[in-house]
């Protein structure tokens, strides 16, 4: 049992997990005579009403309207993920779909966009990929050119054909020869290292007293600084599959809706959660106002961490109604994990 979680007797739980089943299946509040119908239950509908009763009056459980059925509340759906669900293995077809889909494109942008499109596609909600830390990469080749009023192009390379350009203010001018001097010095000294390895070891070398250093090694450390503080962007995520979203009729509120795609098209909620995920072990799932973002009460989020050489990398998930089928979207997510990170180390 988790911690803060309501103590329920067996036959309890057994009725809040058919009830949720249910629910998820078909939409529509669950009422004690529809439970009483299941076969090998065996119990009245008086019986099931009293225990209802009680579901409800812990939280787990509540009365839509006027209706005489009860759906689960968020609490009541995290009682069923974290204790009662029965999670379905991924079929061989769809084990195969996967592999195919994800190895191939060539390149590392398409596969993490085939990842997303295919988490969409299988689940029918909204695919989310986030793409790797940028100081997960290793270092390859950087150059510098200069531009006007003390501004300097970086073109970073990472061992993954990935190039990432940025533009950045300089203290003080230098010369186009100054500037290859500078990435000469920064490739021969961190070729084939982490992202994250050089930010520590430049850390490092700007505490150090810089009389151990010449000039072109100060000014070389200091670009190489300044090219490197820079934190994850709005780009740094693959949305597929979003307005499948508008065809849950637990989301239809047209204010919710406007609020969830401005969620969608600002992506910064949407970050903040996945780096939650990064240091998670396995599967994650926030299920309505866990997430933080009242954009996303109505939501629920099922994540993984992608790993390639036993380092996490980036996070995917699919984002859905809180309504969701859980056994079935929960081993989808952990697959895409593993068989993205074998496709982006191979």
């Amino acid at each position: 049992m988790k911690p803060n979680q309501p103590e329920l007797n067996e036959r309890a739980q057994q009725l809040l997990k058919l009830l949720v089943e249910q629910y998820i299946h078909d939409g529509q509040p669950v009422g004690s005579k529809s439970l009483s119908q299941r076969p090998g239950l065996g119990l009245s509908s008086a019986t099931i009403r009293n225990v209802m009763a009680d579901l409800e009056e812990q939280g787990l459980i509540h009365s839509p309207h006027t209706s005489a059925g009860r759906v689960p509340t968020n609490t009541g759906y995290r009682f069923f993920v974290d204790s009662l669900l029965t999670v379905q293995k991924v079929g061989t077809a769809e084990l195969e779909q996967f592999k195919t889909t994800i190895k191939q494109q060539p390149e590392n942008g398409q596969i993490l966009a085939n990842a997303s499109q295919m988490l969409s596609g299988i689940t029918h909600l909204a695919g989310v990929v986030g793409l790797p830390k940028r100081e997960s990469a290793s270092f390859r080749q950087i150059e510098f050119m200069p531009l006007s009023n003390d501004r300097v192009l970086v073109i970073l390379v990472t061992n993954d054909q990935e190039v990432h350009n940025r533009v950045i203010e300089m203290r003080k001018p230098f010369s186009a020869s100054e500037l290859q001097q500078a990435a000469n010095y920064l490739n021969s000294l961190f070729a084939g290292q982490s992202l994250k390895q050089i930010s520590h070891i430049i850390a490092q070398e700007m505490n150090e007293t810089r009389e151990k250093m010449n000039q072109l090694m100060v000014d070389a450390i200091g670009l190489a600084h300044q090219s490197l503080q820079t934190g994850q962007t709005t780009d740094d995520i693959v949305l597929s599959g979003e307005t499948n979203l508008m065809d849950c009729h637990e989301l239809t509120n047209k204010d919710s809706l406007r609020h969830l795609f401005e969620a969608f098209s600002q992506k910064q909620g949407i970050m903040h959660l996945l780096d939650r995920c990064m240091d998670a072990d396995g599967v994650q799932i926030y299920i309505g106002d866990e997430s933080g973002y009242q954009a996303f009460d109505g939501c629920s989020f099922v994540t993984a961490p992608y790993t390639v050489d036993n380092e996490t990398i980036g996070v995917l998930g699919v984002i859905g109604p809180t309504r969701m089928a859980y056994d079935k979207v929960i081993p989808l997510v952990d697959i895409t994990a593993k068989f993205l990170g074998k496709a982006l180390k191979s």
